[in-house]
C-alpha cells in the first residue's frame, strides 16, 4: 500500500465504485451483465500494467478474456445509457456555477486497417501522422476537478465512402461523415440539455477558427474563449486583415503580465493583450481578441476569440483560455490510470462501450480525490437512472 493511503482509504474507494457500479446497473437487463459492469471497471482502476483483456481477466479470476470480451463485443446494452449516467455522476460529484466545457481530441495508435475510423491522421498525441483512431472528446471542469463527459469516434470519409468497410466495422449504415468541428456541437448539445451545467467553453484551433462552431456556442448563450489560427481574419479598426496583422499595433502599455493559472512548474505566466467589441447579435455579451506572448520568445503568440458577458474581466477570460490543461491532463490520466487506450476491439460499438467505461472509471477517480480535498462535505450516492460590422467576425 502507498505511503500515506491508509485502508479506509481503499474501503472509501471501493465502496464508491460498487456505488457507481450499482447506479449504472439498469442500463443492463441481465444480472451477470450487470455484474460484469461492476468487475470491467474495477479492472480499470485496478494496480494492473495494461487493461487488456487477457490481463483484465488474469485480475478478476477468469481464465480466458472470454467473458470480458462478450461483455463489449456482444452482450446487449447501450454505450450512450452509461454515458449519460457518467453525465449525471460528473453534475452531481463535479458541477459549481463557473463550469467549463473543454473540446479536443486524443488520437488510439493502432496496426493494421481493420479498427473503425482507423487511418494514417495527424493528432496532437503523436505529433506526427500515425495509423491511428481519433476520438473527439468533451470534459468538464470545475473548482472540484475535471472528467471526460462525453466522446465521438472520428470517422473518415474514406470510411463513410465504403459502406461495405464500415459493415465490417460494425459501423452503422445512419453513421455518416462528420468533420471534428461538426462532432463537438452535438456533444456539447447533447451535455448541457442533459443537466451539466456550464458556463463557458474552451477550445484549440481547430475547433475556434470555425465560425459556425462559435455561432452554435453565441446561440447557447455560452461564454467562451477559444484558439484561433493567426491567419483568421478580423474586423476592427476600419480594417478587415489577418489577426496577426492586428497585433503588430498593439502598444508596448497595453500588454499585461498575468497566469493563467498554477501548472507543475508554477504559475503559468504570460503577457496578454485584449481588445472587445459589442457582440451585436447576441445581447448582454461583447465579443474579443485576446492575445498570449511567451515570456521566453516574445515571437511565440497565441491568439483567440472570446465570447462573454459584458462586464467579464480579462483575467476571467485569461483563466479560462488557460482550462485547455485540463482535458490534456483527462487524456494522460485516462491513458495511464484506466487503460482509455488499451483496449483491443475493431468494432464501432466495441470502442464506444470501452471508452465509456474508461471515462467513467476516471470520473470516479475525480470524484473520490474531490471528497478527499473537502472531507467536510458529505458524498450522496448517485442517483440510480432508469433504462430508457467593426469587431464583427
Amino acid at each position: 500500500m502507498d505511503a500515506g493511503v491508509s485502508e479506509a482509504d481503499v474501503r472509501r474507494w471501493a465502496t464508491e465504485l460498487d456505488r457507481v457500479a450499482e447506479a449504472i446497473g439498469p442500463r443492463f437487463s441481465r444480472s451477470e451483465i450487470r455484474d460484469r459492469a461492476g468487475v470491467y471497471l474495477r479492472g480499470l482502476t485496478a494496480n494492473v500494467e495494461r487493461k487488456n483483456g487477457w490481463q483484465l481477466a488474469e485480475f478478476v479470476g477468469d481464465a480466458t478474456p472470454d467473458n470480458l470480451q462478450h461483455f463489449i463485443g456482444r452482450a446487449r446494452w447501450s454505450a450512450d445509457e452509461v454515458r449519460d449516467d457518467l453525465r449525471s455522476y460528473v453534475a452531481e460529484r463535479l458541477a459549481d456555477d463557473e463550469g467549463v466545457l473543454i473540446v479536443d481530441e486524443t488520437g488510439f495508435l493502432k496496426k493494421g486497417t481493420k479498427s473503425a475510423g482507423v487511418g494514417r491522421m495527424y493528432s496532437g498525441t503523436a505529433g506526427r501522422i500515425e495509423n491511428q483512431q481519433i476520438g473527439v472528446f468533451v470534459a468538464y471542469k470545475s473548482s472540484l476537478g475535471h472528467a471526460l463527459v462525453d466522446r465521438e469516434l472520428y470517422i473518415p470519409e474514406s470510411w463513410t465512402d465504403d459502406r461495405d468497410r464500415c459493415r465490417e466495422a460494425k459501423i452503422p449504415d445512419d453513421v455518416a461523415f462528420a468533420t471534428k468541428p461538426e462532432l463537438a456541437p452535438r456533444m456539447l448539445a447533447r451535455t448541457l440539455d442533459g443537466g451539466l451545467a456550464a458556463k463557458w467553453v474552451a477550445a484549440d484551433e481547430a475547433y475556434g477558427s470555425n465560425s459556425r462552431f462559435r455561432r452554435f456556442l453565441e446561440a447557447r448563450r455560452l461564454g467562451y474563449v477559444v484558439a484561433i489560427s493567426s491567419a483568421t481574419h478580423l474586423f476592427l479598426g476600419g480594417r478587415r486583415q489577418a489577426v496577426a496583422k492586428h497585433v503588430e499595433s498593439v502598444p508596448p502599455e497595453a500588454w499585461r503580465r498575468i497566469s493563467c493559472g498554477p501548472g507543475a512548474k508554477g504559475e503559468r505566466l504570460y503577457d496578454w493583450a485584449f481588445v472587445d467589441w459589442d457582440s451585436y447579435e447576441i445581447d448582454g455579451f461583447r465579443r474579443g481578441l485576446l492575445v498570449r506572448r511567451s515570456l521566453a520568445d516574445p515571437s511565440e503568440l497565441a491568439y483567440y476569440f472570446t465570447h462573454a458577458p459584458q462586464g467579464t474581466p480579462p483575467a476571467k477570460l485569461i483563466e479560462i483560455a488557460g482550462a485547455r490543461w485540463a482535458i490534456e491532463e483527462c487524456f494522460e490520466q485516462a491513458k495511464q490510470l484506466v487503460g482509455l487506450d488499451e483496449y483491443e476491439f475493431r468494432a464501432w460499438h466495441a470502442w464506444q462501450r470501452h471508452v465509456t467505461l474508461a471515462m467513467l472509471a476516471h470520473a470516479t477517480l475525480a470524484a473520490i480525490r474531490a471528497a478527499a480535498n473537502d472531507e467536510s462535505t458529505p458524498t450522496p450516492p448517485p442517483r440510480r437512472r432508469r433504462s430508457k460590422k467593426s469587431g464583427s467576425t
